[in-house]
């Protein structure tokens, strides 16, 4: 297993690598259905994904998919060596439309307002996100998570190189996601936020329907015996975070 934030950790008898550090929460080895919202202390710190896989962090605007991705980006760029020859890179590449955003704005002259240029700024947005994934390393993907066939074009790309779609959803409601709007300083229009809320809880509904109470305990976890539903069938699995157990997951690791 490679940990792309910190050292090496012991094998167990199930093959699953555990988190021997500080927080004691363990890993956590994503497959189906894994809904960890309303978890606090047993929320496994380290998630555990296959080599080469494709993350989509999905939710409302405001709802801390920037910070997630910042956050494992870091974690990774503090604690990943070097990879070897022949050896795919553990350090996952992170694709955020807003450093498209930032970069465009950089070059536009302050007067001409985004919604101007917003076709281009997608354009680019989509050419990068098409060249992180077809490189076939580690991907983390920001997305609002209301776009199935986005989903299904970044799974049917992956699955071209034998590699897995995965899908991490925040889940935390939309007056914490307006919270977070305004505490960043930037706000989604009233009618891109009213049709992301639309995209989003259609998929909660859907996925919701699929879960059910579910232990989770550190170390090893049992994951895969709650299938993901056909809503997201391009996915071979779902985490389900809320405002608590968003905070506990604090690095993810790319390896067998």
């Amino acid at each position: 297993m490679a940990d792309i934030s910190g050292p090496a950790v012991p094998e167990t008898q199930t093959g699953k690598a555990t988190d021997a550090g500080a927080t004691g929460r363990g890993s956590a080895a994503p497959r189906g259905l894994m809904d960890l919202r309303g978890r606090h202390e047993d929320v496994p710190a380290v998630l555990s994904y296959p080599p080469g896989a494709v993350v989509v962090v999905s939710g409302l605007p405001g709802s801390g998919k920037s910070t997630l991705l910042r956050r494992w980006s870091q974690a990774a760029a503090d604690g990943t060596p070097p990879a070897g020859p022949g050896r795919t890179p553990a350090t996952p590449s992170a694709v955020d439309p807003r450093a498209v955003h930032v970069a465009c704005e950089a070059v536009m002259p302050a007067r001409l307002p985004y919604a101007v240029y917003r076709p281009w700024a997608r354009l680019e947005h989509f050419r990068w996100l098409r060249t992180e994934v077809r490189g076939g390393g580690p991907l983390l993907v920001h997305d609002c998570g209301s776009r199935a066939w986005m989903r299904r074009w970044l799974a049917r790309t992956a699955g071209r190189q034998g590699r897995e779609l995965h899908l991490v959803l925040l889940d935390v409601g939309a007056q914490e996601a307006l919270a977070g709007q305004a505490a960043r300083g930037r706000w989604a229009s009233r009618r891109v936020f009213a049709r992301h809320r639309r995209g989003l809880d259609r998929l909660l509904h859907a996925l919701s329907e699929g879960s059910g109470p579910r232990p989770v305990t550190p170390g090893p976890q049992p994951v895969g015996s709650v299938p993901v539903p056909e809503a997201v069938a391009e996915a071979a699995s779902v985490v389900l975070l809320d405002r608590t157990s968003r905070e506990h997951v604090t690095r993810l690791t790319f390896g067998p």
